[in-house]
């Protein structure tokens, strides 16, 4: 190789080590903007009530239909329950939200414990 061209790749080879330097820290910043977001209040209320959504949905999936809350879309409905609940709390409506939620829970397990007692009966 005569010196032109080793200089030549030289130049190349340092031009592709700047770019690799400016896309890294390029990434560095975009990283660092995503972390920034993602701690925002509003993206953990966010993260925190899917987490519930889905842990709703596996727990509690069966009790409400057979093949569990795959015909109910629960992440529509969680801004209306969210709502209400607000509503409640701040009508200061909690002891008798709790009642409730405890009289359908009951019902709802004696509903279908009396559906396990009639197919095994058949």
């Amino acid at each position: 190789m005569s010196k032109e061209a080793e200089r030549a790749a030289l130049e190349a080879d340092k031009q592709r080590l700047i770019r690799e330097g400016e896309l890294y820290r390029i990434k560095v910043v975009h990283a660092k903007a995503l972390v920034g977001n993602a701690l925002q209040p509003d993206a953990l209320v966010q993260g925190v009530v899917e987490h519930a959504v889905g842990l709703a949905q596996s727990r509690l999936g069966g009790l409400l239909q057979p093949g569990g809350l795959q015909g109910m879309d629960v992440k529509w409905l969680m801004p209306y329950a969210v709502t209400v609940g607000s509503f409640l709390m701040r009508k200061r409506m909690f002891k008798p939200m709790l009642v409730l939620v405890a009289a359908a829970g009951l019902g709802a397990a004696w509903l279908r414990r009396r559906r396990t007692v009639e197919t095994e009966q058949e």
